[in-house]
């Protein structure tokens, strides 16, 4: 594709994603690039970040555009410009030529001359546009950071590497490493997560080899991390309760050598299903599968039965905005308090499953402390028979635990993960 050609699907596919605000944006460029094989991986891995870049700074360029219609055509001309492309080239990009978008407007072109010569960052913005967060989100962030607010956010704003967890049922990192590089890959060791490598971008892996295999799986080091806390030995029974696609549940399955019990449980299907082929691949064989429906009697069957029971609780996702970034364009202030009572009640439904003396594990991909502590407190004040377990003492690896005070909280400033909590609950023997 040529550069003009690049630029015009971007235009078609961050129309596509801001027509469906409401799905992922990720999962419409699947779609997108799915329907158009004709485009290589090479120009759809710059068709996806330019359209990315524009997410990225999506608040901001709306400032600049200000009063004006903003439609992708805009977005992407303004993103370019600010970038450092000067306006003749812009311009050129939209030619009409064959493959190439339009020529730009009166009204488009009125823009870009007035923010020729600028970069994207401006002294005037408001502190919410500039950081690129909800305006309503912007008080409990600085809360919670502190004189850290503007590297945390600066953080979230750049694109996430590529974390891979090796499979310690089909190898150790040495060999994953070398099963890489003869694909041409170079991955360096995590600095926390034992089992973690991590590739600088997006890298197409999973047509490799070492994937296909079953050696590696993608997940966040943050990710790995949440299942270190669960401390899950050989011979264990343990619950996954919010198990999704199974990448947690794999984890805990290398963990206890595919030896014990593992239950991986979620009220959708679909995603229970697709844990199938992970599971398959990964050569797993002691975990089952539950659908959580209503009316389930399964779960009084189960009562006071297993050792460990992890809640990766539905969040907004506030600390995968790297890899997410248009999730916060769609958060509102109702997703967050809709959210809470939800954890809330998914916690006091799993915490009858965990046996005297077992530990319940609740995590969450949030920043927010409503989430986090607030919603560890909560649970506390329902359930007096269970207690913290301090991060120290539920630390398990030879590294030092990452954060301190009682819980896991990782951010993508201070350990180059994405943002992640976690808290050991113990139930009283």
């Amino acid at each position: 594709m040529t550069p003009a050609a690049r630029i015009a699907a971007a235009i078609d596919l961050l129309e596509a994603v801001e027509t469906a605000s409401s799905r992922p944006a990720d999962a419409i460029a699947n779609d997108f690039f799915r329907a158009r094989r004709y485009i290589g991986s090479g120009d759809r891995r710059a068709v996806a970040d330019r359209v990315w870049n524009v997410l990225r700074a999506r608040r901001r360029l709306g400032w600049w555009i200000g009063d004006a219609v903003q439609t992708p055509r805009l977005l992407v001309a303004t993103s370019l410009l600010l970038e450092g492309w000067t306006l003749s080239g812009v311009r050129g990009a939209y030619s009409g030529g064959q493959f190439a978008a339009s020529g730009l407007h009166r009204p488009e072109n009125n823009v870009l001359e007035r923010i020729a010569g600028h970069s994207l960052d401006h002294p005037a913005m408001p502190e919410a546009i500039r950081l690129e967060v909800p305006d309503w989100l912007l008080p409990r962030l600085t809360a919670r950071f502190g004189t850290a607010l503007t590297a945390e956010m600066a953080a979230l704003a750049k694109p996430a590497p590529l974390d891979l967890r090796v499979n310690a049922l089909k190898g150790d990192r040495a060999q994953a490493q070398a099963a890489l590089a003869a694909e041409g890959w170079v991955a360096h060791p995590t600095e926390i997560s034992p089992w973690g490598l991590r590739i600088d971008g997006r890298r197409p892996i999973t047509t490799g080899p070492a994937f296909m295999s079953g050696l590696i799986e993608i997940q966040d080091e943050g990710s790995q991390l949440v299942a270190v806390m669960v401390g899950a030995t050989p011979g264990m029974r343990v619950v996954d309760w919010c198990a999704g696609a199974g990448g947690k549940t794999l984890a805990l399955a290398g963990m206890m050598e595919n030896r014990g019990q593992i239950v991986a449980c979620d009220v959708s299907s679909p995603r229970l299903d697709g844990a199938v082929r992970r599971l398959r691949r990964a050569g797993v064989h002691n975990v089952e599968r539950h659908l959580l429906e209503s009316g389930d009697k399964w779960l009084k069957r189960r009562a006071g039965s297993f050792d460990r029971v992890l809640v990766d609780a539905p969040c907004t996702g506030t600390g995968t905005w790297r890899r997410n970034p248009d999730a916060r364009l769609r958060l509102v202030e109702r997703d967050l308090s809709e959210l809470v009572s939800k954890q809330a009640g998914i916690l006091d439904t799993a915490q009858s499953l965990v046996r005297k003396g077992g530990r319940l594990v609740y995590a969450t991909c949030s920043l927010l402390e409503e989430e986090n502590e607030a919603q560890v407190s909560g649970f506390l004040s329902r359930h007096p028979d269970f207690v913290v377990v301090p991060l120290w003492r539920a630390w398990s690896l030879v590294n030092p635990a990452p954060s301190g005070g009682d819980f896991l909280f990782l951010t993508p400033a201070r350990h180059g993960t994405d943002g992640f909590f976690a808290a050991v609950l113990e139930r009283a023997a």
